[in-house]
């Protein structure tokens, strides 16, 4: 079973069980992780689920596509080199996902 360690602004880290194939927003989402809002429920049309992906965990996701390096440019925190929308990092099995929650999603 994958699992999810939300880093919040404030340096707090929860760690949540995922369900393979769900997205790192689905499960901040079900389990209540302050800060991710997800409010286009991961269609890529908002950038409210905007996470620093830990650089270690970067291969484990496809690279990011053209249309959410566009949404990544309106984010409500300046976007970093490991910014990414959580809606598009799907979970596998086993993994151990490490991510950052900006300090704003609006």
């Amino acid at each position: 079973m994958p699992k999810v360690f939300y880093t919040q602004p404030d340096g707090t880290e929860r760690a949540v069980e995922g369900a393979v194939g769900d997205s790192v927003m689905q499960t901040a989402v079900r389990n209540g992780v302050s800060g991710v809002l997800g409010q286009c429920e991961g269609v890529l049309s908002c950038a409210t689920c905007h996470v620093f992906l830990h650089e270690r965990n970067a291969e484990d996701f496809p690279p990011i596509s053209e249309d959410e390096n566009e949404m990544l440019d309106c984010t409500a925190v300046d976007r970093q080199d490991t910014s990414r929308l959580s809606c598009q990092l799907p979970l596998a099995e086993g993994q151990h996902v490490h991510v950052t929650i900006p300090k704003a999603q609006l």
